[in-house]
């Protein structure tokens, strides 16, 4: 067991602990736990324990233990990988998500998704979100009966912010409204595109 500047000591097998600025104590084999600066440790198997800021703490086998940037923890997402490395993610690992009504265009609300509520959104026919004040997954409607039939989702061109186009079932905001943008206009001076284009 040792440290060096910067980097934790490494061996072949065997046990290794170690510390280091930016990087976790790697070994061959055996068993490992380190604290990493924005990554949690990664080993081959064995044990590995560790937080990450945005991310859980992943290992090729063995036991993994981790917290998602002060979130509850998440189990792994089924999401194409494809589509996966597309999006952008908030520290939290959250993206926001347009509801908007298929049909007359009506913005409904937003949410907040993860990986896995976006993939079960494009697998189930369902709207899934993740509630930032319960922590936890929940499928619009589901208690409700307000559902958000899917028949649609657009990545937007920067990967940060996903459209959801519904069929919506009755009121889109928890306050009976039928969007949540219904309730709270403010004043706003309005444009005349005529008087712009000298029409």
């Amino acid at each position: 067991m040792g440290s060096a500047g910067g980097q934790a000591g490494r061996a072949g097998g065997g046990d290794e602990r170690g510390s280091a600025r930016g990087q976790a104590g790697r070994a061959g084999g055996g068993d490992e736990r380190g604290s990493a600066g924005g990554q949690a440790g990664r080993a081959g198997g064995g044990d590995e324990r560790g937080s990450a800021r945005g991310q859980d703490g992943r290992a090729a086998g063995g036991d993994e233990r981790g917290s998602f940037g002060g979130q509850g923890g998440r189990a792994g997402s089924g999401l194409d990988p494809a589509v996966a490395a597309r999006l952008k993610r908030d520290p939290a690992g959250l993206f926001p998500a347009i509801a908007q009504q298929y049909d007359t265009g009506e913005v409904l609300m937003l949410g907040w998704m993860d990986d896995e509520a976006l993939h079960r959104t494009l697998t189930t026919g369902r709207c899934t979100y993740w509630s930032r004040s319960r922590r936890e997954y929940w499928v619009k409607g589901e208690t409700s009966g307000h559902q958000q039939w899917v028949t649609s989702v657009a990545l937007d061109c920067d990967g940060d912010t996903v459209l959801v186009k519904v069929d919506q079932v009755g009121a889109a905001c928890h306050t009976g409204d039928r969007t949540c943008f219904d309730a709270d206009l403010l004043d706003a001076v309005t444009g005349d595109r005529a008087s712009a284009d000298g029409g």
